[in-house]
C-alpha cells in the first residue's frame, strides 16, 4: 500500500493547479471560495493560455514548473488541480521524476484528464491520491452532496464508501486490492509509455469516462484487454458514462467486455462526470463488496 498524505486541517495551505485545460474564471473562482470556507490558505490561480493552442493553459513548460513546484514546496499540503480537458500527458516527461519522488507526501486531487498525471505521480511519489471532483466545474460548485464527499476526504476520510442509488451489481463477492484507473481513455493511451506502470496484482480497477461513445468505449476496454491490462485484476468497479450516448447500450458493452473475467463487478458506482460524485482514493489498499456495493478501507 502507498502512503496515505497527512490529513487536511483549518489553515492548511493549499495550491491549485490547471495541468491541462483552461479553467472558466466563474467557476474558478467559486471553487476557491469552497475551499476558503472550509478554512484551508488557498493559493489563488490566474491561469494563462498557450500562445497558440487555445485549449491548453500556458505552455507545457509553465504548467510542469507549477505542478512541481507545488508538489515540492515543503509548506504545501495539497495540490489540487482545477480543470481537465486535455495537456496533463504532455507534462509527464517535463517533470523531475527523481525531485518529485523526494518530496514529503501530501494531497493529491483531480479527475478525468488528470488520470495521467495519477497514474504517474501516485506511483512514483508512492502516496495515494484523489480521483475528486474538479473544483472549477460545474458539478463541484452547484453540487452539495459532491462538495461533502469531496471535503470528508480531505479531512476526515470515511471508513466506507457506499455506491449511489443507480449502482447495479454484475458479479457478486469480495475482493480486497489496490484502487487504481480513473478515466478509461486516458488509460489506455497510457499503453507503452516506458513510465507507466501497469496496474499491480489484484488490483481493484475504477473506471469511468465522457464524451466517449459506445463503440469507442468497446474499443478502449478491448485495447486494454488485448494488452493484458486486465490479466491480474480482482474486481472491477465502473462509474459514470457521461454524454456517452444510450446507457443501456453503454452498460450492454461494459458487461460484454468485462463481465468474463469473473471477478466481482459493479457498475454506475457514483464517481466520475456526475452529479454526487464520490471522491475515490488510488494507490489505497480497500476491499470491495460487490454485493453491499460498498468500498471499505
Amino acid at each position: 500500500m502507498r502512503r496515505l498524505p497527512p490529513r487536511l486541517r483549518a489553515g492548511d495551505r493549499v495550491v491549485l493547479v490547471a495541468p491541462a485545460g483552461p479553467p472558466p474564471l466563474e467557476q474558478l473562482d467559486a471553487g476557491t471560495a469552497v475551499l476558503a470556507g472550509w478554512g484551508l490558505d488557498v493559493e489563488p490561480l490566474v491561469p494563462g493560455r498557450h500562445p497558440r493552442l487555445p485549449y491548453l493553459v500556458d505552455d507545457d513548460i509553465a504548467r510542469a514548473k507549477q505542478l512541481q513546484q507545488a508538489w515540492c514546496d515543503p509548506d504545501v499540503a495539497a495540490v489540487i488541480c482545477v480543470r481537465g480537458g486535455y495537456g496533463a500527458v504532455r507534462i509527464l516527461d517535463l517533470l523531475d521524476r527523481a525531485t518529485l519522488a523526494a518530496a514529503p507526501p501530501k494531497v493529491f486531487t483531480g479527475s478525468s484528464d488528470v488520470t495521467a498525471l495519477h497514474t504517474e505521480v501516485g506511483p512514483l511519489c508512492d502516496v495515494v491520491t484523489l480521483f475528486s471532483p474538479l473544483i472549477a466545474s460545474e458539478r463541484f460548485v452547484r453540487d452539495a452532496a459532491a462538495q461533502e464527499h469531496f471535503r470528508a476526504a480531505l479531512f476526515d476520510p470515511p471508513a466506507d464508501i457506499v455506491a449511489g442509488p443507480a449502482a447495479g451489481t454484475v458479479h457478486g463477492g469480495r475482493a480486497t486490492g489496490v484502487t487504481v484507473g480513473g478515466t478509461l481513455s486516458l488509460l489506455a493511451a497510457g499503453l507503452g509509455a516506458p513510465t507507466t506502470p501497469p496496474p499491480p496484482d489484484g488490483a481493484i480497477v475504477l473506471l469511468e469516462d465522457i464524451t466517449e461513445l459506445p463503440y469507442r468505449i468497446d474499443g478502449l476496454l478491448t485495447q486494454l484487454l488485448r494488452a493484458g491490462w486486465f490479466d491480474r485484476a480482482a474486481a472491477v468497479v465502473c462509474g459514470s458514462w457521461h454524454r456517452c450516448g444510450d446507457p443501456e447500450q453503454v452498460h450492454d458493452v461494459l458487461v460484454d467486455r468485462l463481465a468474463p473475467l469473473g471477478i466481482p463487478f459493479v457498475t454506475e458506482f457514483g464517481f466520475g462526470h456526475c452529479v454526487d460524485q464520490r471522491t475515490m482514493p488510488l494507490g489505497a489498499t480497500m476491499t470491495l463488496d460487490a454485493d453491499a456495493r460498498l468500498l471499505r478501507w
